[in-house]
């Protein structure tokens, strides 16, 4: 019942009456298609989608967010949210449904003496970094600045600071909510518990959240950078990988890429890390990595950690065309580090990467059953980035991931970290289900209490 209420909402029309009552009611713009701003507000962070909305509501406040969802769902409107627009799959928008946008609404607010931040739907990490190492704190917020904190928190987060913190919904005190039938909720470990679980990994399956509150920690400078060596060197670098990350202190995070280097043009195995802690014992942690073999490009030193988190940003920029799939991994047998190399080398789209990344440390030992996202015996995930400035190259990237993708799925565990891939129509039922693993029937008894017609869909989404 509930495929088919979104099925029909994509077909719905607009009384233009009716539109003009809801535009004298919302503060914010109301953007329609042959608006000046229009082709600019659809756009997101993916330039393989182009979407098409009905129209786009640019919300000021929790009022506008409101008054927009008891409109689409009572004009039978498919209903996205853009918080910082960065989702892989491209689910902020859709072809004539309504999108909600909260680019608006980035404001960050420090407690430093609690050690708490509360953070705006639709801030991206870089408002959050910023804001908090004014103080001298921080919190596992992703690994690109430029990312959403809504997108990024409710699908579970992870990034540079895992190791020591755990993951972002293990800092996530509470969130504001607009539910399904407009009403404002807050959900914590005390007020809504039922549906605070179901935040803390299952997406935007539940309402609109319109705030977050992240406890903070202190955090001096990093101890960050990488290291470079030629591409032909790639599967003994994968091994060192292997064999350092299997001993290393669970405070460092590394990751491991086979990537286009933007200078020189040439491909490279590069190690990313960052250590957080005592940076005399990062030297001593780092220097296996910062000796091993005969790097073509050495940098690692110390520097504030929100300058760390704008390091990827030109590896990932706006409006390249991004086609993701991702296995996660306990550990890393030969099988998939050989399929790495192989299709790593030489992809048919000149920016692809593949892409290791390792975490261990807090978010592993928290119960798989204690918040939505089940995989905590994860260490590593394991990524084929397709990527491309030219839609010539769409096709062969889509299909090298897809290949590259079903080299190591035998290896991975059973369900992926739903954020990193851009799942087709067909395939997303199935990898959505896998993905919540045993928190999947607790996960839509909480969706049928909050949104029994499932008004939030377009998603990762849970059926009720």
């Amino acid at each position: 019942m509930a495929t088919a209420i979104a099925e029909q909402q994509n077909q719905a029309a607009i009384d233009p009456e009716v539109l003009q009552e809801f535009r004298e009611l919302v503060g914010g713009n109301v953007i329609l298609p042959g608006d000046e701003t229009y082709d600019a507000a659809r756009r997101v962070w993916n330039g393989m989608i182009d979407k098409r909305p009905e129209l786009i509501v640019r919300a000021r406040g929790v009022a506008d967010i409101r008054q927009t969802v008891t409109f689409a769902r009572e004009n039978g409107l498919s209903l996205t949210i853009k918080g910082g627009g960065h989702n892989v799959a491209g689910h902020a928008v859709s072809d004539g449904g309504l999108t909600l946008d909260l680019g608006q609404m980035r404001a960050v607010w420090v407690d430093p003496v609690a050690r708490t931040a509360r953070v705006q739907g639709g801030a991206l990490w870089a408002d959050v970094d910023r804001e908090t190492g004014a103080f001298g704190l921080a919190t596992t917020g992703g690994v690109i600045a430029s990312t959403g904190v809504a997108g990024l928190t409710l699908g579970g987060g992870i990034g540079w600071l895992v190791g020591k913190h755990g993951m972002t919904i293990d800092n996530l005190l509470a969130v504001d909510l607009v539910t399904a039938a407009g009403e404002f909720v807050t959900a914590s470990a005390t007020s809504h518990p039922d549906l605070f679980w179901a935040l803390r990994g299952g997406g935007g399956n539940f309402g609109v959240a319109t705030s977050f509150e992240f406890a903070l920690h202190p955090q001096g400078d990093v101890l960050a950078g990488f290291v470079a060596w030629p591409i032909a060197q790639a599967r003994e670098v994968l091994a060192f990988f292997r064999d350092y990350t299997a001993t290393a202190p669970e405070e460092l995070t590394v990751y491991a890429e086979l990537v286009k280097d933007a200078e020189s043009g040439d491909r490279v195995i590069a190690l990313a890390c960052c250590w957080p802690g005592d940076s005399a014992e990062g030297e001593r942690v780092l220097a296996p990595l910062r000796t091993f073999g005969t790097p073509v490009a050495k940098m690692v030193e110390l520097m504030p950690y929100p300058v760390w988190q704008q390091a990827f940003e030109d590896e990932f920029p706006h409006g390249r065309r991004y086609y993701w799939k991702s296995v996660l991994l306990r550990d890393l047998p030969d099988e998939v580090l050989d399929a790495a190399v192989t299709y790593g080398t030489n992809p048919p789209a000149p920016w692809s990467a593949a892409v290791f990344e390792f975490y261990r440390g807090p978010m592993n030992r928290v119960d798989p059953a204690a918040t939505a996202f089940a995989h905590r015996d994860a260490h590593y995930q394991f990524i084929a980035v397709s990527a491309s400035d030219d839609p010539a190259d769409d096709a062969r990237g889509i299909a090298w991931a897809r290949h590259l993708h079903a080299k190591a799925e035998p290896y991975a565990l059973n369900g992926a970290f739903l954020n990193f891939n851009s799942a087709d129509a067909v395939e997303r039922r199935d990898r959505v289900r896998t993905g919540y693993g045993e928190n999947w029937e607790r996960l839509v008894a909480v969706k049928r209490r909050y949104d029994p017609t499932n008004v939030f869909h377009e998603n990762n989404n849970i059926v009720p």
